[in-house]
């Protein structure tokens, strides 16, 4: 079993503890789902669906419980929101969540646990591209199946949604050249065929289908993906292949 597999265990026994009757279930979506996990620059993709709000107690609870699991999770940590059944089908967009978790948030949660409490909650767009990989490539960790709980998120938000991660490429490349350079490949394949990919997926449908020219750059970000090895830019080449992905994508909406 691998080392993840024994944590989400853990985080699922202890939801069922802590949730109890209002547990729907637990559902794993991103690279662990979709065979490209590495422990070394991946985070656990969780989403946990209740029957209906969470008071203010169980939240404490929670977040005590998800804040002690990060410390035995990979580099990137543990990435989870709960969210209620009912948005999930019919499915609300922008998407109602009642608590969220990364690890860029353990901070504020340790010093201010009440302001956290009471702030993180709201609407996050990120869930429609998240409930959209649950659909298709997720896993049950507990609970019902994906297709009692999950309805299918329409194109127009699922769009919206993974647009977001991108809109910004031609600046964020230069920042980010592994993550944008793979998710403009994943994005361009769905609009083109359809196909919900991993980053690793999406470079691999890149190398069949941009431009000669940007072939490098994608083979690059498809190696550094699988090693965690360092991606060095031509930056002339990196900001026309984020100006003809982004030109390409929204040609094909």
């Amino acid at each position: 079993m691998q080392r993840y597999e024994i944590l989400l265990n853990i985080f699922t026994e202890q939801s069922k503890d802590i949730l109890g009757e209002n547990l729907t279930g637990i559902y794993l979506h991103g690279s662990a789902a979709m065979g490209c996990f590495h422990w070394e620059k991946s985070d656990l993709d969780l989403i946990v669906v209740v029957k209906k709000s969470v008071s203010d107690k169980i939240k404490r609870q929670y977040m005590d419980m998800v804040i002690r699991l990060n410390e035995q999770a990979p580099a990137k940590g543990i990435e989870m929101s709960i969210v209620r059944e009912d948005v999930c089908s019919p499915f609300v967009y922008p998407t109602p969540y009642e608590l969220h978790f990364s690890k860029a948030h353990i901070k504020w949660y340790q010093e201010k646990p009440e302001d956290y409490i009471e702030k993180m909650r709201g609407a996050d767009k990120d869930l429609a591209a998240h409930f959209t990989i649950i659909y298709y490539r997720g896993r049950v960790l507990y609970g019902k199946e994906i297709k009692e709980v999950f309805a299918k998120v329409n194109r127009t938000d699922y769009f919206d949604s993974i647009w977001l991660d991108i809109e910004n490429a031609e600046e964020e490349i230069f920042e980010k050249p592994v993550y944008i350079t793979l998710n403009l490949c994943r994005v361009l394949a769905y609009k083109r065929d359809n196909k919900i990919l991993s980053k690793q997926e999406g470079g691999k449908w890149g190398l069949e289908n941009v431009p000669e020219k940007y072939i490098g750059l994608v083979e690059d970000a498809v190696k550094a993906y699988d090693t965690g090895g360092y991606m060095k830019l031509d930056e002339l080449l990196a900001r026309g292949y984020a100006e003809y992905m982004l030109k390409e994508i929204m040609g094909e909406f």
